[in-house]
Protein backbone atom coordinates (compact mmCIF):
# COMPACT_ATOMS: atom_id res chain seq x y z
CA UNK A 1 0.00 0.00 0.00
CA UNK A 2 1.06 3.38 -1.25
CA UNK A 3 0.92 7.00 0.28
CA UNK A 4 -1.59 7.68 -2.27
CA UNK A 5 -5.31 8.69 -0.96
CA UNK A 6 -3.48 10.05 2.24
CA UNK A 7 -4.92 13.70 3.30
CA UNK A 8 -2.91 16.21 2.72
CA UNK A 9 -0.47 16.93 5.73
CA UNK A 10 -0.32 20.44 7.59
CA UNK A 11 1.33 21.09 10.86
CA UNK A 12 3.98 19.46 12.97
CA UNK A 13 5.24 15.73 14.01
CA UNK A 14 2.54 15.30 16.27
CA UNK A 15 0.07 16.02 13.56
CA UNK A 16 1.87 13.82 11.15
CA UNK A 17 2.25 10.90 13.50
CA UNK A 18 -1.64 11.46 13.83
CA UNK A 19 -2.37 11.60 10.03
CA UNK A 20 -0.47 8.64 9.72
CA UNK A 21 -1.22 6.48 13.05
CA UNK A 22 -5.05 6.93 11.93
CA UNK A 23 -4.49 5.08 8.32
CA UNK A 24 -2.69 2.13 9.90
CA UNK A 25 -5.42 2.37 12.69
CA UNK A 26 -8.27 1.93 9.32
CA UNK A 27 -6.00 -0.70 7.67
CA UNK A 28 -4.27 1.42 5.11
CA UNK A 29 -1.04 -0.87 5.94
CA UNK A 30 -1.33 -4.33 7.26
CA UNK A 31 0.47 -6.25 9.49
CA UNK A 32 3.97 -7.47 8.11
CA UNK A 33 3.70 -4.68 5.35
CA UNK A 34 6.34 -2.67 4.53
CA UNK A 35 6.30 1.08 5.69
CA UNK A 36 7.28 4.18 3.45
CA UNK A 37 10.89 5.15 3.85
CA UNK A 38 11.75 8.37 5.61
CA UNK A 39 12.98 9.81 2.28
CA UNK A 40 9.64 8.72 0.78
CA UNK A 41 7.31 10.42 3.32
CA UNK A 42 9.48 13.69 3.32
CA UNK A 43 8.49 13.74 -0.49
CA UNK A 44 5.13 13.24 -0.56
CA UNK A 45 4.24 15.33 2.71
CA UNK A 46 6.86 17.95 2.09
CA UNK A 47 8.38 17.71 5.40
CA UNK A 48 11.39 17.50 6.95
CA UNK A 49 13.28 14.34 7.92
CA UNK A 50 13.80 15.17 11.27
CA UNK A 51 9.37 15.94 11.56
CA UNK A 52 9.18 12.57 10.01
CA UNK A 53 11.52 11.26 12.25
CA UNK A 54 9.81 12.56 15.35
CA UNK A 55 6.50 11.34 14.03
CA UNK A 56 7.85 7.86 13.22
CA UNK A 57 9.27 7.94 17.04
CA UNK A 58 5.20 7.96 18.34
CA UNK A 59 3.96 5.54 16.28
CA UNK A 60 7.34 2.99 17.45
CA UNK A 61 6.76 4.15 20.86
CA UNK A 62 2.89 3.07 20.51
CA UNK A 63 3.82 -0.33 18.99
CA UNK A 64 2.38 0.51 15.84
CA UNK A 65 5.84 0.04 13.66
CA UNK A 66 9.11 -1.86 14.30
CA UNK A 67 11.75 0.37 12.66
CA UNK A 68 15.06 -2.05 12.35
CA UNK A 69 18.30 -1.49 10.87
CA UNK A 70 19.08 -2.84 7.90
CA UNK A 71 15.54 -4.48 7.57
CA UNK A 72 13.72 -0.87 7.25
CA UNK A 73 10.19 -0.14 8.82
CA UNK A 74 7.45 -2.49 8.84
CA UNK A 75 4.02 -2.25 10.28
CA UNK A 76 3.64 -4.44 13.63
CA UNK A 77 0.44 -7.54 14.13
CA UNK A 78 -2.37 -5.71 15.84
CA UNK A 79 -1.86 -7.69 19.05
CA UNK A 80 1.40 -5.86 19.76
CA UNK A 81 -0.41 -2.35 19.40
CA UNK A 82 -0.49 -0.30 22.81
CA UNK A 83 -4.70 0.24 22.73
CA UNK A 84 -4.39 1.73 26.26
CA UNK A 85 -1.95 4.52 25.36
CA UNK A 86 -3.09 7.91 25.81
CA UNK A 87 -1.79 8.56 22.15
CA UNK A 88 -3.99 5.91 20.79
CA UNK A 89 -7.07 6.86 22.41
CA UNK A 90 -6.78 10.45 20.67
CA UNK A 91 -5.89 8.68 17.56
CA UNK A 92 -9.15 6.91 17.45
CA UNK A 93 -11.25 9.49 18.13
CA UNK A 94 -13.12 10.19 15.02
CA UNK A 95 -12.00 7.23 13.51
CA UNK A 96 -15.45 5.97 10.70
CA UNK A 97 -13.68 2.92 10.11
CA UNK A 98 -11.35 0.74 12.11
CA UNK A 99 -9.69 -1.51 11.01
CA UNK A 100 -11.83 -5.23 11.43
CA UNK A 101 -9.28 -7.19 13.68
CA UNK A 102 -8.94 -3.96 15.25
CA UNK A 103 -12.90 -3.57 16.23
CA UNK A 104 -12.58 -7.32 17.02
CA UNK A 105 -9.90 -7.36 19.56
CA UNK A 106 -11.64 -4.30 21.26
CA UNK A 107 -14.90 -5.54 21.35
CA UNK A 108 -14.00 -8.81 22.37
CA UNK A 109 -12.37 -7.17 25.57
CA UNK A 110 -15.28 -5.15 25.83
CA UNK A 111 -17.67 -7.97 25.90
CA UNK A 112 -15.46 -9.52 28.80
CA UNK A 113 -14.94 -6.53 30.84
CA UNK A 114 -18.27 -4.30 30.72
CA UNK A 115 -20.70 -6.76 31.97
CA UNK A 116 -18.25 -7.21 35.09
CA UNK A 117 -18.53 -3.41 35.35
CA UNK A 118 -22.07 -3.07 35.12
CA UNK A 119 -22.30 -5.49 37.68
CA UNK A 120 -19.88 -3.18 40.13
CA UNK A 121 -22.05 -0.27 38.41
CA UNK A 122 -25.24 -2.46 40.75
CA UNK A 123 -23.80 -2.30 44.00
CA UNK A 124 -21.77 1.48 43.77
CA UNK A 125 -24.13 3.84 41.41
CA UNK A 126 -25.03 6.52 43.54
CA UNK A 127 -28.20 9.49 42.88
CA UNK A 128 -25.78 11.01 40.48
CA UNK A 129 -24.70 7.66 38.89
CA UNK A 130 -28.55 6.97 37.86
CA UNK A 131 -29.53 10.31 37.21
CA UNK A 132 -26.47 10.24 34.45
CA UNK A 133 -27.42 6.63 32.98
CA UNK A 134 -31.29 7.37 33.11
CA UNK A 135 -30.51 10.82 30.72
CA UNK A 136 -28.77 8.71 28.34
CA UNK A 137 -30.96 6.04 28.33
CA UNK A 138 -33.92 8.90 27.81
CA UNK A 139 -31.53 10.78 25.17
CA UNK A 140 -31.86 6.84 23.12
CA UNK A 141 -35.03 6.73 23.38
CA UNK A 142 -36.08 10.37 21.96
CA UNK A 143 -33.62 9.59 19.05
CA UNK A 144 -34.07 6.26 18.50
CA UNK A 145 -37.81 6.87 15.90
CA UNK A 146 -35.50 9.76 13.99
CA UNK A 147 -33.61 8.95 11.03
CA UNK A 148 -31.87 12.00 10.87
CA UNK A 149 -30.92 11.72 14.37
CA UNK A 150 -28.49 8.43 14.31
CA UNK A 151 -25.67 10.20 15.06
CA UNK A 152 -27.44 11.95 18.41
CA UNK A 153 -28.73 8.57 19.05
CA UNK A 154 -25.19 7.09 19.11
CA UNK A 155 -23.86 10.02 20.96
CA UNK A 156 -26.32 9.00 23.93
CA UNK A 157 -25.88 5.60 23.30
CA UNK A 158 -21.79 5.94 23.89
CA UNK A 159 -22.92 8.40 26.88
CA UNK A 160 -24.87 5.50 28.03
CA UNK A 161 -21.89 3.44 28.49
CA UNK A 162 -19.92 6.13 29.66
CA UNK A 163 -22.05 6.22 32.69
CA UNK A 164 -21.51 2.32 33.44
CA UNK A 165 -17.47 2.93 33.70
CA UNK A 166 -18.13 6.14 35.77
CA UNK A 167 -21.01 3.85 38.12
CA UNK A 168 -18.57 1.08 39.34
CA UNK A 169 -17.06 4.05 41.57
CA UNK A 170 -13.74 1.88 40.82
CA UNK A 171 -10.41 4.24 40.09
CA UNK A 172 -8.81 1.61 37.41
CA UNK A 173 -12.46 1.36 35.86
CA UNK A 174 -13.21 4.49 35.55
CA UNK A 175 -10.13 4.90 34.17
CA UNK A 176 -10.55 1.85 31.76
CA UNK A 177 -13.52 3.46 30.24
CA UNK A 178 -12.12 7.11 29.83
CA UNK A 179 -9.25 5.67 27.66
CA UNK A 180 -11.74 2.77 25.62
CA UNK A 181 -14.19 6.00 24.52
CA UNK A 182 -12.80 6.77 21.57
CA UNK A 183 -13.15 3.20 20.47
CA UNK A 184 -16.61 2.61 21.84
CA UNK A 185 -17.63 5.91 20.07
CA UNK A 186 -15.69 4.12 16.22
CA UNK A 187 -17.35 0.85 17.50
CA UNK A 188 -20.67 2.08 18.01
CA UNK A 189 -20.95 4.54 14.88
CA UNK A 190 -19.65 1.98 12.53
CA UNK A 191 -21.83 -0.86 13.26
CA UNK A 192 -25.10 0.73 14.27
CA UNK A 193 -27.11 0.88 10.78
CA UNK A 194 -25.66 -2.64 10.27
CA UNK A 195 -26.46 -3.89 13.57
CA UNK A 196 -30.05 -2.07 13.87
CA UNK A 197 -31.33 -2.44 10.01
CA UNK A 198 -30.21 -6.17 9.93
CA UNK A 199 -30.42 -7.95 13.51
CA UNK A 200 -32.28 -6.00 15.62
CA UNK A 201 -34.85 -3.35 15.95
CA UNK A 202 -34.02 -0.43 17.68
CA UNK A 203 -37.06 -0.97 20.19
CA UNK A 204 -35.46 -4.22 20.96
CA UNK A 205 -31.64 -2.59 21.44
CA UNK A 206 -33.62 0.07 23.73
CA UNK A 207 -35.01 -2.75 25.73
CA UNK A 208 -31.73 -4.58 26.27
CA UNK A 209 -29.83 -1.38 27.31
CA UNK A 210 -33.77 -0.82 29.85
CA UNK A 211 -32.94 -3.99 31.50
CA UNK A 212 -29.10 -2.50 32.22
CA UNK A 213 -30.73 0.74 33.70
CA UNK A 214 -33.03 -1.20 35.97
CA UNK A 215 -30.60 -4.12 36.74
CA UNK A 216 -28.27 -1.08 38.39
CA UNK A 217 -31.44 0.42 39.76
CA UNK A 218 -32.47 -2.24 41.78
CA UNK A 219 -28.66 -2.73 42.79
CA UNK A 220 -29.28 -6.19 41.40
CA UNK A 221 -25.73 -7.22 39.99
CA UNK A 222 -25.82 -10.86 38.92
CA UNK A 223 -28.73 -9.34 36.48
CA UNK A 224 -27.11 -6.20 35.23
CA UNK A 225 -23.95 -8.21 34.28
CA UNK A 226 -26.58 -10.45 32.58
CA UNK A 227 -28.20 -7.68 30.87
CA UNK A 228 -24.72 -5.73 30.08
CA UNK A 229 -24.07 -9.34 27.62
CA UNK A 230 -27.09 -8.98 25.93
CA UNK A 231 -26.57 -5.63 25.09
CA UNK A 232 -23.33 -6.68 23.79
CA UNK A 233 -24.29 -10.44 22.57
CA UNK A 234 -25.39 -9.39 18.87
CA UNK A 235 -22.14 -7.59 17.54
CA UNK A 236 -20.03 -10.47 19.40
CA UNK A 237 -22.16 -12.99 17.27
CA UNK A 238 -21.61 -11.24 14.17
CA UNK A 239 -17.72 -10.80 14.85
CA UNK A 240 -17.17 -14.24 15.40
CA UNK A 241 -16.48 -13.69 19.28
CA UNK A 242 -19.77 -15.98 19.81
CA UNK A 243 -21.53 -18.33 18.39
CA UNK A 244 -25.03 -17.95 17.49
CA UNK A 245 -27.38 -20.14 19.28
CA UNK A 246 -28.29 -22.95 17.44
CA UNK A 247 -31.67 -23.48 15.91
CA UNK A 248 -33.58 -26.29 17.11
CA UNK A 249 -34.54 -29.32 14.75
CA UNK A 250 -37.50 -30.67 14.73
CA UNK A 251 -37.51 -34.62 15.63
CA UNK A 252 -38.18 -36.57 12.38
CA UNK A 253 -39.42 -39.46 14.79
CA UNK A 254 -42.22 -36.92 16.10
CA UNK A 255 -45.36 -36.67 14.24
CA UNK A 256 -46.42 -33.62 12.69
Amino acid sequence: MTLNGLPHHRGGAEELARLLARALLAGHWQPGDAFPRELDLCTHFTVSRNQVRNALASLTATGLIERTAGRGTVVRAVTDWHLLDPLMSEWMVGLADPDPQLVREIFAFRYSAEPVVAGLAAEAAAAADLERLEAAFQGMTRTASEPAARGLHAEYDVAFHDAIYLASHNLVWRQMGHLLRPSIIALIESSQAHVHQEHESLDDSLARHGRVLEAIRRRDSAAAERAAREVLRRTAIDLGIVDAPAIPHPDPKESP
